[in-house]
């Protein structure tokens, strides 16, 4: 079997490359009429399926299959197809997953091998199917919708491109990595295929996706701005053709300036009081002793009375009280300092039954090392004691603490 499709890919590939002209030529130009084959040639490249006429009386036209394979082999930049259909393959892994746990558990390891090395097939061509779309759409916003003349035309493109992101956004969400885990069961070779590698494939596309997305939605904005500038200077220009005596008002000797003409920064800048100046010294006194004469009387506060007797006196002696918590933690240092050993914080709050409770106690702990100087601090070594969060990664829950000298 697989030597009767060897001979005949070969072939096939040879027939393309005698008749590559005529082939090129349809590609460029849609379609070839039936005066520029022989007729010989025609019939040979429409049987082998690479012609065909869609209808009768009308001229060949390459198949689907041969123009994708130029389009991806040209990168042709006006390749608008994209296929987002993502449940089919999802069907097909499972079905061919299926097929070959069912010839492993027959005994049948030369059909398992064959359906593995199908299922390989379609996962690595799901994969590259996805990062030919994405590379389309590359093209497509790297060229600005080059291939089309106006700029209305570049919008339609551009949300063409963006319904087609979403619909390979929607089908890729539709990819449940449980089911196909589940799907694989403990096969290692399945899993491989259908968890590891694949899900690997998803989430990369899925990155990239997001930032097609962006830059999709960052030039349809540059698109309509361009276009609204246009509307108006085509609006400003028909204006003109049918008001030719319109003349431009000077609109800087109005007082108030319309917005659209107001676009320059002022000149001057607003006017403010120079506190610094000495020659308007005088002037600014007289204005502040206005302003102080018009405030109403009752706001006025009552006049300060007469100051008391001030007597100073010997001070009052007081005693600062010590944080017992505190003394506690220190007698814990000299603890470590005296005996030399590791002791975590826990083990010496039970030796001397301590009464603040255990959470209390290492903060006070944590919080003494931590204000310890620098040069003190590197002679003790502060271990925390604890496991990793069961759920969150990255994130340490202390249990106890241990000190010893360094």
């Amino acid at each position: 079997m697989s030597g009767s499709l060897h001979q005949a890919g070969v072939r096939f590939l040879r027939l393309l490359g005698r008749h590559a002209e005529p082939i090129m030529d349809a590609y460029l130009a849609g379609s070839v009429t039936d005066q520029a084959l022989e007729p010989a040639v025609e019939e040979r490249l429409v049987r082998d399926g690479i012609l065909y006429r869609p209808e009768p009386g009308a001229d060949l036209h390459l198949r689907r299959a041969v123009r994708a394979l130029l389009e991806e082999a040209l990168r042709d930049d006006r390749n608008r197809q994209i296929d987002a259909n993502a449940g089919a393959a999802l069907a097909t892994f499972k079905t061919l997953a299926a097929h070959y746990k069912e010839a492993r558990h027959q005994g049948d390891y030369a059909a398992a091998d064959a359906y593995l090395g199908e299922l390989r097939e379609h996962v690595y061509a799901f994969g590259e199917t996805l990062g030919h779309g994405i590379r389309v759409l590359w093209s497509r916003i790297n060229n600005e919708f080059g291939y089309v003349g106006t700029l209305n035309a570049k919008i339609r493109e551009n949300e063409l491109a963006q319904s087609q992101v979403s619909e390979l956004l929607a089908g890729l969400e539709l990819i449940s990595f449980e089911e196909l885990a589940e799907t694989a069961g403990d096969l290692r070779e399945l899993r491989r295929l259908l968890v590891t590698s694949l899900q690997r494939t998803v989430s990369a596309c899925s990155q990239e996706l997001s930032v097609v997305q962006g830059r999709l939605l960052e030039l349809l904005g540059r698109f309509r701005q361009i276009r609204g500038r246009t509307r108006l200077l085509k609006g400003w220009l028909l204006h003109m053709e049918q008001q030719p005596d319109y003349r431009v008002g000077n609109h800087a000797a109005q007082p108030q300036v319309p917005q659209l003409f107001n676009q320059a920064p002022a000149i001057l800048a607003p006017a403010a009081v120079d506190v610094h100046n000495p020659s308007q010294e005088e002037v600014l006194l007289a204005l502040v002793a206005q302003a102080r004469s018009l405030q109403p009387a009752e706001r006025l506060g009552q006049a300060p009375g007469e100051a008391g007797e001030f007597v100073l006196g010997a001070p009052e002696d007081f005693e600062v009280v010590a944080n017992p918590i505190r003394a506690a933690v220190e007698a814990y240092f000299c603890r470590i300092i005296d005996g030399g050993e590791r002791l975590s914080a826990l083990e010496y709050r039970a030796q001397h039954e301590l009464p603040w409770d255990a959470e209390s106690w290492l903060y006070q702990v944590i919080g003494g090392y931590e204000g310890l100087p620098e040069e003190q601090k590197r002679h003790f070594e502060l271990d925390p004691i604890g496991e990793p969060h069961p759920v969150y990664s990255g994130n340490f829950i202390v249990r106890d603490v241990r000190l010893w000298l360094a």
